[in-house]
Parts: C-alpha cells; structure tokens; sequence
C-alpha cells in the first residue's frame, strides 16, 4: 500500500493551510516530497501537522515558482533533489551545495517503486512521478503542461496505470479519465469541477490523504 499526502494545495482542511502552488508526500518502499509549494512556512506547517517529518527525495516537476519556492526551507530533510536536465544552471548549482542533485531526461527508474516520466514538453519542460503499486503504476503531476494525455501514455510505457491526481492544468478530454480508477485533480485544475463529477474522482486539498 502507498500513501499520498497533499501538504500544500489552493485548498486546505482541518487546520492545515491553502496556498497557491502544490505538494504531496508519497511513503512507499521510498519517502518522496513531490514539489514544495511557494510559501515555505505554509509547507513547514502542513508537514508538522501531518506529522512529516523527512524523505529520502525531493522531486521536483517544473521550474515554477509555486513548485519549487518552499525548497530552501526542507531541502536539509533530504539527500537527494530529483529535477530535469532543463532547470537552469544557477539553481541547480544551488541545490548541488545543500544535497546530491539528480537531473532526468528521458523515463527512467529513480528507486525502488519510483519512476520519472522524464522531461516531457517543449516551452514548458515538465516530468511527473510515477509510483509503482503492488500490480499497476500511479501518476502524481505538478501542472501538466505538456498535456495530461501526453504524460499518461509516457506513464503506461511501464505497465497498467491505475490513476492520476495533481495539476491537470487546461487538461479538458474528461472523456479519458473515465478510463482510470481514480483521479483526484488538484491545484491548477482549470475544469476541476466537471472532473469531480465523474464516479471516479476524488476531491484534492491540503490535509487529504489517499491509500492506494
């Protein structure tokens, strides 16, 4: 069983705070911290409410600003930094002095049970978590910019993909996702309502944890 804890979304509940941008911890064989949100000291407080205290990763999806801003603030509580090839020099060069950086390109093993789409997207270079479940594969997604469709067929280049949750960004063929088990969007979904109308989707916000 794996557990996903969103620690920092638009939207929060039961004492934890929303700010924009996203993070969610994943426990499996491996602790992944999956993005960090923009405010540091909103992440540092839903960590400590959820009880999170380290991980063996920090994986980071894009260069945004509501993605990678509480870095510096938990970036002690790990060893490794998961980012693309893409980020730029200076801040990269920045997270190589306060842990082992590791850059990704292509779709790749990073751990056992853990897996990287690899950079994915042309303006917007992106790469999305994908966690292995005991029989089928779980994607975890930061804004999707290079298209949700575009990132799940990465994902089943490794076997049966059960479900989805993060940004979907403008991501609107709803039709797909009938196709998944459960899909929780979250953050910058721009049709998160028409989505959680579907049978097999989940409500996304600050505080939610998922066993899957």
């Amino acid at each position: 069983m794996v557990e996903f804890f969103v620690v920092y979304d638009n939207e929060a509940r039961n004492g934890f705070i929303e700010g924009w941008g996203f993070a969610c911890y994943i426990e499996s064989k491996r602790k992944v911290l999956f993005d960090t949100g923009w405010d540091g000291n909103i992440l540092i407080h839903n960590l400590s409410l959820a009880g999170i205290e380290d991980f063996d990763y920090i994986f980071l999806s894009h260069q945004h600003w509501d993605h990678i801003g509480g870095l510096n603030h938990v970036i002690d509580r790990t060893s490794f930094v998961v980012v693309p090839k893409s980020f730029s020099k200076n801040l990269k060069r920045e997270i190589g002095r306060k842990a082992e950086l590791i850059e990704v390109e292509k779709l790749k093993k990073i751990d056992e049970g853990l897996y990287t789409t690899g950079e994915l997207g042309s303006y917007i270079k992106e790469q999305s978590l994908i966690v292995e479940l005991d029989d089928s594969f779980f994607v975890v997604t930061g804004c999707s910019h290079p298209g949700l469709d575009v990132i799940l067929e990465t994902a089943k280049g490794l076997g049966y993909v059960r479900g989805v949750m993060g940004g979907f960004h403008g991501f609107s063929r709803i039709d797909i996702l009938k196709n998944y088990e459960l899909v929780i969007p979250c953050h910058c979904t721009m049709a998160k309502q028409e989505i959680l109308k579907l049978e097999n989707a989940k409500e996304c916000y600050a505080g939610c944890c998922f066993k899957i």
